[in-house]
């Protein structure tokens, strides 16, 4: 009874987990790229977070080794350097996830908090692309259905912003702005081009669809942790993000430092998106289908009801429809009929999944 209580107790905090770091993660990626002061170089940003995930990734690893450190030290060598074809496998999730974390960034610079969180939502049409191109999935007819609503969901959101709704909410952040610092803030405010923004989400969704698979395709062809493969691709992952850094951005990295605009709130959301996926890693262990689909569903209007108030957003009817499509096609994706019915079978872990778990 007490460890049914438990359980129950983990599903909530997974719930409550995954809805806050999904909605505040877009607002607060919304805010930095549109506050008044000195811009960070987004570039930089997604370098820092791959630092923070490796330390914490190493760290989590050790504790799966006992805390030994020779141990620790063996494990490390036996996976990444004495299995050098293993870890070159790891080189192209690494390679999409720096993009598509970069286009992310793009997107949040030129997309209001709520379109960029109903946008993003695409990764679903995107992921169940490549399961049935890659893995050979077969989906359910609710499952076709469900991506069917999400495109016309996100087409409504789209063609609602493009009427004329995202206007008033970068006139007024740039407004807010400049009351805020005077005109000298102006020249540091990045000028919204929507379509920039939409395309850069369509990228990050396509990447972040390939990534996901190819990532679950690598990890079910071996024994070894979440955790550590998360080391293995922050450590190929920091080499491509310093190259896209000098790429991207050398000049001003040269003229003005790697950590130009930086103070404690860039700090916060470097934490936050590091933590991210590490986060989603631990909850999944306890958190099903339909649980996530509330925790995301809940983030979108988390972020529609604060985009109101931060970011003086304009909900229209039309936005709310697509928005609602695509909150009932998240449910009818994450919904199978057949795991429904058995709930002992869904409760019970495979051996096979049980080795992509991570042990906590």
């Amino acid at each position: 009874m007490n460890i049914h209580v438990n359980a129950n107790t983990l599903k909530y905090i997974s719930l409550l987990t995954l809805t806050l770091q999904n909605a505040i993660l877009g607002l607060s990626m919304r805010y930095a790229r549109t506050r008044p002061g000195e811009i960070f170089l987004s570039s930089t940003a997604v370098l820092m977070a791959e630092f923070a995930k490796l330390i914490t990734c190493l760290v989590l690893v050790f504790n799966e080794e006992g805390k030994d450190a020779q141990r620790f030290i063996r494990s490390l060598h036996r996976t990444i350097i004495a299995n050098p074809m293993d870890t070159l496998k790891v080189c192209v999730p690494s390679l999409v996830y720096i993009v598509q974390n970069n286009l992310l960034y793009v997107s949040a610079s030129h997309l209001d908090a709520a379109t960029y969180q109903v946008t993003y939502q695409l990764k679903i049409l995107t992921t169940a692309m490549f399961a049935v191109v890659i893995l050979r999935r077969k989906l359910l007819t609710t499952q076709w259905g469900a991506l069917v609503l999400l495109v016309m969901g996100i087409v409504m959101v789209q063609l609602a912003q493009t009427d004329g709704g995202d206007k008033s909410e970068s006139s007024d952040v740039a407004a807010a702005a400049a009351a805020t610092a005077g005109e000298a803030t102006d020249a540091t405010l990045p000028v919204q081009n929507r379509m920039l923004g939409l395309w850069a989400a369509l990228g990050a969704c396509f990447l972040s669809g390939f990534a996901g698979i190819y990532f679950e395709k690598i990890l079910k062809g071996a024994e070894i942790s979440v955790w550590m493969r998360n080391v293995q691709l922050s450590l190929l992952s920091i080499p491509f993000g310093l190259l896209t850094c000098f790429v991207n951005d050398g000049s001003h990295i040269y003229n003005n430092g790697f950590f130009y605009g930086y103070d404690g709130f860039v700090c916060y959301l470097v934490l936050l998106q590091a933590g991210g996926g590490l986060i989603v890693a631990v909850v999944v262990k306890y958190a099903d289908n339909i649980l996530k689909g509330f925790a995301t569903s809940l983030a979108i209007i988390i972020s529609c009801i604060a985009s109101i108030y931060i970011f003086n957003f304009n909900l229209t009817l039309q936005f709310s429809a697509g928005a609602a499509l695509v909150i009932a096609s998240i449910f009818m994706y994450g919904y199978d009929p057949g795991r429904a019915a058995n709930v002992k079978s869904h409760a019970t872990t495979s051996a096979d999944e049980e080795k992509l778990l991570p042990r906590v």
